[in-house]
């Protein structure tokens, strides 16, 4: 079981060593700083056993996408009182109180009344919740977010998000996107130049929110997010290796 443990500590800390120097080479690229650039590894699907691992290879920060699967984790290593852990996937309204009760960020706020409900929640524990926008820059019916596709459309966003002002206890952050799966990344490119865009409408138009964060790439693309600008990057199998089959 030891050797076991020292062989999984070994690959992750190898995997890792690859995905710091693909962030380096990206940031080199484009003249960026790669401290700039946030690691949030994705937990999901992974065992505990995986994620303890990862914890001795020196990693803090962790994302999960389903909130009652991350909350299972938390509680597990309770006493790991130095982890960071931010909701990625999608939350519904009902989970909104487990989001308020375990997770230090949301990176996946998508509407109103969720917005309400995580507000109400902080409230009742006198602390703010950061929070990132999820927004659909690709028009994939299977992807979340607010609607993002068409730049043309973006003014009729603005009286929605300027609504967040009432929520005294969420601090916006920035933007997040998923975008398509491509076997080439590249292809991923106009859909993370398009978060950009909008971060940068929005920084015009609302000034009052701060659009610092932009949230974007995953294991299979990640170098081309922080070419465009990703200050957070969320990668999973490409440090914690293949997740397990759904049983």
């Amino acid at each position: 079981m030891i050797t076991q443990e020292i062989k999984l500590i070994e690959q992750i800390k190898t995997n890792l060593t690859k995905v710091q120097a693909g962030i380096q080479k990206a940031a080199d690229r484009v003249g960026r700083d790669p401290a700039s650039v946030k690691l949030v590894v994705v937990t999901k699907r992974m065992p505990i056993n995986i994620v303890q691992a990862a914890i001795k290879c020196g990693l803090r920060c962790f994302g999960e996408n389903y909130a009652e699967e991350g909350v299972e984790k938390i509680k597990a290593l309770g006493d790991q009182d130095d982890l960071e852990w931010h909701m990625i996937g999608h939350v519904q309204s009902r989970k909104a109180g487990l989001v308020c009760a375990y997770y230090d960020f949301l990176q996946s706020l998508d509407r109103l009344k969720l917005a309400r409900l995580l507000d109400r929640g902080r409230a009742g524990q006198n602390a703010i919740l950061p929070v990132l926008l999820e927004f659909n820059v690709s028009g994939e019916e299977s992807k979340c977010g607010l609607p993002a596709t068409d730049e043309d459309q973006w003014k009729e966003l603005l009286p929605t998000l300027k609504e967040l002002q009432h929520h005294r206890h969420l601090l916006i952050e920035g933007l997040m996107t998923m975008s398509p799966l491509f076997r080439n990344p590249e292809e991923a490119r106009p859909y993370f130049k398009r978060l950009k865009k909008l971060q940068s409408f929005l920084i015009d138009n609302l000034p009052e929110f701060s659009w610092r964060e932009l949230s974007m790439g995953t294991s299979s693309d990640y170098e081309v997010a922080v070419e465009e600008g990703a200050t957070i990057i969320r990668i999973g199998e490409a440090i914690l290796g293949p997740r397990p089959e759904r049983k």
